[in-house]
């Protein structure tokens, strides 16, 4: 290929990854795609691209046209372990597009007979970056392939910081995402405790009013009946406010479960161990399952107390959530018998934390939920 076709070529291969990466704004989604583009263009076979955190776990986040030996039991290989370029990218000495001599994934996936590798035995690797940020790997691979060219190389960095940008781009707007929620939550929690949560307590006062001021037996009733309704829509209200904007978690999850417990009226013991502040996806996700199974108290537990139990130790953090109250039928074979213990349990697997229920009729009820940091 002349050099004018390869300068061609090249600035295809961009305009073609930049106009994929453009109309991308799902991660995911656009790894893939991106990935898939990139192989084609190029003539290459195989990709996949690791994403790694700043605490070095890695994860496959995209792949094309992975071999056989590679995909075996869901993709074992390319999930479990180390490899050169992660060992390389991790201790720093990967900092451009590099020829890996050989892959060692590969490799036990010769060893162990996992299934054909379709000739491919080597592959390059790129460390995905924006400015000084890193955010992975790009690895791209061909069966008979054991060296890439200067020029593929070159290419192949250039696609790498594009992939990196967009990462970067991704991540951003997904912040600001979040924080926008976060403020449409506040917000709109303040508009029911200055508009809905008002008016029902100006109702309750009026039939308190009312109340002492008539003879009529009846209408006594009703009002009474009237200030009742008036005080658990307002209970109710507190709570629903209390959902979108916690008070108090900017003291802990511990302080916020303590301060929801009071508006639910239960009277709550504490132990918290470890001051460690908690990444916030973490807090919140502790925060959810934690409201979740207060208000199972509240609404089917016939009791008002409650225990809780916050343990943030080195790698992990574990709540524990207990009552002596009724309890329900527990099957063996249907461990998570709720929708709301079903959305708890979702929630702690998401982060790729544990769920643990235990409860019988009579004996009270006891959760318990590990996420690992």
């Amino acid at each position: 290929m002349e050099e004018n076709e390869k300068r061609i070529h090249k600035l295809l291969t961009l305009k073609t990854i930049a106009e994929t990466l453009n109309q991308g704004s799902d991660l995911s989604t656009m790894l893939n795609k991106v990935l898939e583009k990139l192989l084609n263009v190029t003539g290459l076979k195989s990709g996949w691209i690791f994403l790694i955190d700043n605490k070095g776990v890695y994860k496959l986040a995209a792949d094309y046209s992975l071999p056989q030996g590679l995909c075996f039991q869901d993709k074992m290989p390319m999930c479990q372990g180390g490899c050169w370029c992660l060992d390389r990218y991790q201790d720093g000495r990967l900092e451009k597009a590099t020829n890996i001599i050989n892959c060692r994934r590969i490799e036990k996936a010769i060893k162990h007979n996992w299934g054909d590798t379709q000739n491919i035995t080597h592959h390059a690797t790129v460390p995905l970056r924006a400015g000084n940020e890193k955010f992975g790997l790009l690895n791209v691979a061909s069966p008979h392939k054991t060296h890439f060219s200067d020029e593929e190389l070159t290419l192949l960095e250039a696609v790498a910081f594009q992939i990196g940008s967009a990462i970067k781009r991704i991540t951003l707007a997904e912040n600001e995402q979040r924080l926008a929620l976060i403020a449409e939550r506040n917000r709109l929690a303040q508009d029911l405790h200055d508009s809905v949560s008002q008016l029902l307590f100006s109702l309750m006062l009026t039939a308190r009013g009312t109340k002492e001021i008539t003879t009529d037996e009846k209408v006594k009733e009703m009002l009474v009946y009237m200030q009742e309704l008036s005080h658990e829509a307002l209970t109710e209200m507190k709570a629903l406010i209390w959902q979108l904007r916690p008070q108090g978690i900017e003291e802990g999850i511990a302080a916020a479960l303590l301060n929801y417990g009071k508006v639910l009226s239960l009277e709550i013991d504490s132990q918290v161990k470890g001051i460690k502040a908690l990444p916030l996806d973490v807090e919140e996700t502790l925060w959810r399952i934690g409201q979740e199974a207060l208000n199972n108290i509240k609404k089917h537990a016939n009791t008002k107390k409650a225990f809780i139990s916050l343990d943030r130790s080195e790698g992990k953090v574990q709540l524990i959530i207990s009552d002596s109250g009724s309890g329900f039928q527990y099957h063996e074979k249907n461990k998570i018998p709720s929708f709301g213990l079903r959305g708890m349990k979702e929630r702690a697997e998401k982060h790729k934390g544990t769920f643990y229920v235990k409860t019988k009729n009579g004996k009270g009820t006891t959760i318990q939920v590990t996420i690992p940091i």
